[in-house]
């Protein structure tokens, strides 16, 4: 089906619009971490939670809610997300106690998932393979301009009303997201229709992923073995079921026969895991460590996703004239050495560096981030849009979950189970540098696994 020009720009609208949200909500609520210690009087371990249970519940509904899409249609699937999305952020910003705000992230997080594992596939299916690159930048660019916002304005109403002002101002443009897609997106013609859901394949991913996230962060100890072990057993399970069943909820052998779906979908999970908790370890760091305040670390962290929102759409575009695994593998080599540089953090670190550092993990991102995007959607067929665009933001949550995890996992073994106090800063920082040197460790295996998928 052809589309009008102004049709295609409601749809980028409407996507750029969903895809600057989440990000922004994440972003911003990572600067109000210590804040919410302090509200919920919490350790570290369960704030870290704060973020994690909004990822884990994210990362266990985009699987299905891409299938759901692909079945029933992706608008309706896209409309009920922002809706709960919604009404789960008013919730996060009046909860009183810490099961509340736990609870309502997690309702968030189903949102969040129905949204993400949507909104690429309907904006890839309106555009043309040769304008593919260009769009998705600009919704790539949104991502990271979302990120950006995040803790500068989240900074700002952190310091002028409370870390509740995050969730509250979100409400209004989530509610005016509903209407938009209720109104302005057409429905699209379903290629699954008659297919059925796979409930079973659903549910033991789910449990795999539950137990493999609640149980990372506990290692090494044996409750967190036993449930890694068990995470171990699930998927084996799943990948037993999934690549037998002739409907599966995550179609496998895609990624048996499809080597750059394959390769573009692992360097995206190695880059996410690689780089989502930086935002979260370095805003501890300059506010503990640095003496920043949340506005300052907020205006200092900004600076990456800027130089990324920028540049992204240049880097999408240009990825539809070369070879964009050329391109995104270099992108991972700029986070790689962004990654390493910080490592060397410390008490005396002038705040130049750690901008320059920024900087160039800006630059890193957005050639990484457009180009891959257009790597994973432009190897499948049109009828499979729905299932690339689930798998990609599952790589991006399932990246994020163990990016958390490893950073809490970290944390947890130098400072243990404590809040943070400056007789533990000494320990908090090894931290900070152990994060960063096994972040780069990973982004290095990430420009091989980049490399790969490269058509010769």
């Amino acid at each position: 089906m052809d589309y009008d020009s102004r049709y295609k720009n409601w749809v980028l609208l409407i996507t750029v619009l969903s895809a600057f949200l989440m990000p922004f909500m994440i972003s911003s609520v990572n600067i109000a971490l210590p804040q919410m210690a302090k509200s919920f009087h919490i350790n570290a371990y369960l704030l870290s939670w704060i973020q994690a249970s909004y990822l884990l519940s994210s990362g266990v509904g985009l699987v299905p809610f891409g299938r759901v899409g692909d079945i029933f249609g992706r608008k309706k699937v896209f409309t009920v997300g922002i809706f709960i999305f919604t009404v789960a952020t008013f919730f996060s910003g009046i909860a009183s106690s810490y099961p509340a705000i736990i609870i309502a992230r997690v309702v968030q997080g189903f949102g969040t998932s129905m949204i993400w594992a949507n909104n690429i596939a309907i904006i890839s299916d309106v555009l043309l393979p040769q304008e593919r690159g260009k769009y998705l930048g600009f919704v790539v660019s949104s991502v990271y301009f979302g990120l950006s916002a995040g803790p500068f304005l989240g900074g700002f109403l952190i310091d002028i009303f409370s870390w509740r002002a995050l969730f509250l101002v979100n409400v209004l443009p989530s509610f005016i997201i509903l209407l938009l897609s209720i109104f302005k997106l057409k429905e699209e013609k379903i290629f699954k229709k008659r297919e059925k859901f796979d409930w079973q394949g659903s549910f033991l991913y789910a449990v795999l992923l539950i137990c493999f996230m609640y149980g990372f962060p506990l290692l090494p100890s044996f409750k967190g073995f036993v449930l890694i072990f068990c995470s171990t057993i699930f998927a084996v399970l799943f990948y037993k079921l999934e690549i037998r069943s002739e409907s599966p909820v995550f179609n496998v052998r895609i990624f048996k026969e499809n080597r750059r779906f394959c390769f573009s979908n692992l360097a995206a999970l190695i880059n996410y895991s690689a780089t989502f908790a930086i935002v979260f370890v370095l805003s501890l760091y300059l506010q503990y460590i640095k003496g920043a305040s949340p506005r300052e670390a907020g205006m200092i962290i900004m600076i990456q996703p800027i130089v990324q929102s920028v540049f992204s759409p240049f880097a999408g575009k240009l990825s539809d004239k070369i070879e964009a695994g050329l391109i995104a593998s270099f992108g991972m080599g700029l986070t790689c050495l962004g990654l390493f540089m910080l490592s060397f953090a410390g008490f005396e670190t002038p705040f130049y560096y750690i901008i320059i550092c920024l900087v160039i993990l800006g630059f890193g991102f957005a050639f990484f981030s457009s180009p891959n995007m257009n790597a994973i959607m432009g190897s499948v067929e049109k009828q499979y849009y729905g299932f690339a665009s689930g798998t990609v933001s599952t790589m991006r949550v399932l990246g994020q979950n163990f990016s958390m995890g490893l950073a809490a996992m970290v944390l947890v073994f130098f400072v243990g189970k404590n809040v943070i106090s400056p007789n533990l800063y000494p320990a908090f920082l090894k931290s900070v540098k152990v994060s960063f040197i096994i972040f780069s460790i990973l982004c290095f295996i990430g420009v091989f696994a980049s490399f790969i998928r490269i058509k010769k």
